[in-house]
């Protein structure tokens, strides 16, 4: 039997990733004989604790080894086990991974934006841009996920901008109302 594939093994961490309240981000499998290694990546809407990561760790390496054990799955020689959250490097795909990083300036469309909220009914991120000049107010506008899936989050040294700051999280209305000023004018 030849080591479990990526799919395999998201269908035994998943559940149990679910079970603590997680969400299965990413598993990862680089096979390289005796340094072969499987890393898994969760997140959660509040950011997990090293103690939910081991808590995961220990309960998804008891369950590869029983079912090493029962023949059901096969990691050869040995392997490292690795349990993680997403990187500041991993894309934004998913509406959760916009709402997690609400407030966050990325990088999307060729500019930086801050994500304003998220609107999960419509599948849209509702973005803050700056104004085209300076002195110009922030500018809100709804994107669908297609168009910002891939979207990056971006380091900051600073305090956000006021104005910037004070249209996050705002009311879905709000928001709305907004964007319809600026096509008023």
């Amino acid at each position: 039997m030849a080591f479990p594939s990526e799919q395999d093994l998201a269908e035994v961490v998943g559940p149990l990733a679910g079970a603590l309240g997680l969400d299965l981000e990413s598993i990862t499998v680089t096979r390289a004989g005796a340094k072969s290694a499987v890393r898994v990546a969760v997140d959660a809407d509040d950011r997990p604790d090293l103690d939910q990561l081991e808590e995961l760790s220990t309960a998804v390496s008891a369950e590869f080894d029983a079912r090493e054990a029962s023949g059901s799955l096969n990691f050869g020689p040995g392997y490292t086990f690795e349990v993680t959250t997403p990187g500041l490097d991993t894309p934004l795909t998913e509406l959760r991974h916009f709402r997690r990083n609400t407030g966050r300036l990325v990088s999307v469309d060729g500019g930086t934006a801050r994500i304003g909220a998220v609107d999960e009914d419509a599948e849209q991120v509702w973005l803050i841009r700056p104004g085209e000049r300076t002195k110009d107010a922030p500018r809100v506008e709804p994107c669908g996920l297609a168009s910002v899936a891939g979207a990056l989050v971006e380091v900051e040294f600073s305090e956000p901008p006021v104005e910037q700051r004070d249209l996050v999280g705002l009311d879905l209305e709000k928001y709305r109302a907004l964007h319809a000023q600026k096509d008023d004018k």
